[in-house]
């Protein structure tokens, strides 16, 4: 199947890509065939966010959204009243400094939301209501399908992507419902995935506990001093909540386990007040990019863009990245956008100067078409103008706040205060990362002892099977598994007995387990079945032992409110 722009992800990067260009064409007069395919089962299912959206770039890519009685985008994120000892006429930022005491910090002005035009949202929602939006501009939306592989020309350029086969066995032999993937190619192919570690969660809450549009965000407790990590709890429409845990996975303790820290964090005396007697919805787990604009990759490439979370556009100091996923997504669409036209405008000033000269018009069509058919679209227009603009300006002017955590908790906020009062961005230097997170791990004879967990009560705080449950989550079992470790053997040898096998903690789904076999030694064991698409083992393995891979396509979690 042919294609002008092929969308690789329906998220809000993707998304706005995808509308920004059929909006131009319709302003423009012209026609060009876009496709945005989407690995979950329907739009929205696999995208999970605790989210404060702000709506700059949402107000420039659909002006009369508010008009719009479908739009999910209704709750202001405003704090009107005092609310369980917590003053909410403002954001309110908690540092929890023991497991029962939090104390109110100044919030910061670039985490302040309310009055500023930003809107409590569930994500998942919003993206739905955005993909039909595109499909009312004559976008081709197919959710389910899988980008498996990229498809290059005989130059080495992007010609679109190749969707994954459907009814593989485990053992790698077709099934009776064999199908074979489909090859998608496109002149311009833009990869809008999302990242490749928030574990959240959406409550309904009775009517009493739910305060529309309260926002607060912790810090602290349970994350010891050198673990970069916090809380948020935003309160939505619909008497829902949804909070959520994120944790650095700079993290040097083997022992630590994401999803019984997410767990003991709710059990805060500061966090639970907002959920006690609700019921919890759903459960799901992603990861976030943090490395900021010292972290970006170049963002083009022959035939194509990386947009959104692939890149990794994310404002950490102000926890909010999908106004700039939406950003770059509308100036990838720009760019393709007047790319594509000026290659048609070229075939027709060609056709028109050899008018009368027959074979010569015959020659200049057909190199023009061939230049079209190569694929000699130029993206790096795109990235030239991110550059220039508001997106790269609020990237720039953070650029030092994350890294300063380097030095602990503290030492980080009190540089995140002199970078956001002071500073402001201006400092000439610009501060590293330094070694990846698959490297920051201790070996077991030099990490600390490991953190005590308390057996979950069952009404705030859960088991990893029943939360599990929550996500919806669903693969068959009968196909081979999307989670390729490459040297099977290398964990009982490295990761195990080095490491206390990190990845039994790190995975917030329990895919991965030691079993012991018949001989009494301890054994690997993939539950890819219970994958939440997080990709933190692509990220943390301290062996680069893992590779994600997409499973068959609408396979995974089912998000609705998240």
């Amino acid at each position: 199947m042919n294609y002008d722009v092929l969308v690789v992800g329906a998220g809000p990067a993707g998304l706005s890509a995808a509308i920004r260009i059929k909006t131009q064409c319709q302003s423009a007069g012209r026609d060009l065939a876009v496709c945005v395919i989407e690995k979950g089962a329907e739009v929205g299912a696999h995208i999970l966010s605790g989210n404060v959206l702000e709506t700059r770039a949402l107000d420039e890519l659909l002006p009369g959204w508010k008009e719009d009685p479908d739009c999910p985008i209704k709750e202001p994120a405003r704090s009107p009243i005092t609310f369980n000892r917590v003053q909410a006429n403002r954001d309110a930022t908690l540092w929890l400094a023991t497991p029962s005491r939090a104390l109110p910090l100044p919030t910061p002005p670039s985490m302040r939301n309310r009055g500023k035009g930003n809107y409590v949202v569930s994500l998942s929602e919003v993206t739905r209501w955005m993909a039909r939006r595109a499909e009312a501009l004559g976008v081709e939306i197919y959710a389910g399908f899988a980008g498996k592989k990229m498809l290059y020309g005989w130059d080495g350029q992007v010609e679109g992507v190749a969707t994954n086969d459907f009814g593989i066995g485990r053992d790698g032999r077709p099934k009776p419902n064999f199908s074979p993937g489909v090859d998608l190619r496109a002149r311009v192919t833009l990869l809008a995935e999302g990242c490749r570690g928030s574990l959240s969660e959406v409550w309904q809450v009775p009517e009493s506990q739910h305060r529309p549009g309260m926002v607060v965000h912790t810090v602290g407790y349970p994350a010891s001093y050198d673990t970069y990590g916090g809380g948020f709890i935003y309160h939505m429409s619909e008497r829902r909540v949804a909070l959520g845990y994120v944790i650095g996975l700079d993290y040097s303790n083997p022992h630590i386990d994401t999803f019984q820290e997410f767990q003991k964090w709710k059990a805060h005396p500061s966090v639970r007040h907002h959920i006690e007697g609700g019921t919890c919805l759903q459960y799901g787990a992603r990861t976030l990019n943090e490395g900021g604009v010292q972290s970006l990759p170049r963002l083009f490439f022959p035939g194509g863009a990386l947009v959104g979370c692939s890149a990794g556009f994310l404002n950490v100091p102000k926890i909010k990245g999908t106004h700039l996923a939406m950003m770059s997504g509308m100036m990838a669409g720009e760019a393709a956008f007047r790319e594509l036209t000026a290659a048609e405008n070229g075939t027709a000033t060609a056709s028109a100067a050899t008018a009368g000269a027959g074979a010569t018009a015959t020659t200049a069509e057909g190199e023009t078409r061939e230049q079209k058919r190569q694929g000699t679209v130029d993206m790096s227009k795109y990235e030239e103008a991110l550059k220039r603009s508001w997106l790269w300006d609020e990237l720039t002017a953070v650029r030092n706040v994350r890294p300063g955590f380097r030095w602990g908790l503290l030492p980080g906020l009190l540089h995140a205060a002199l970078e956001e009062y002071l500073l402001k961005g201006r400092e000439p230097w610009t501060l590293t990362h330094g070694r990846p997170d698959r490297d920051r791990l201790r070996p077991l004879s030099e990490a600390p002892p490991p953190p005590s967990y308390q057996k979950p009560d069952g009404v705030l705080t859960f088991d990893l099977p029943t939360s599990l449950y929550r996500s919806g989550t669903n693969h068959d079992h009968d196909q081979p598994s999307h989670l390729v470790v490459s040297n099977p053997g290398e964990f009982e040898r490295s990761n195990l007995p080095h490491y206390g096998g990190p990845e039994t903690k790190y995975c917030p789904a329990g895919v991965y387990e030691y079993r012991t076999d018949e001989y009494g030694r301890s054994r690997l064991h993939v539950n890819a079945q219970n994958c939440l698409h997080c990709k933190a083992c692509d990220i943390k393995d301290p062996g680069r032992n893992i590779r994600w891979t997409v499973p068959e396509g609408g396979q995974g979690p089912s998000y609705t409110a998240m």
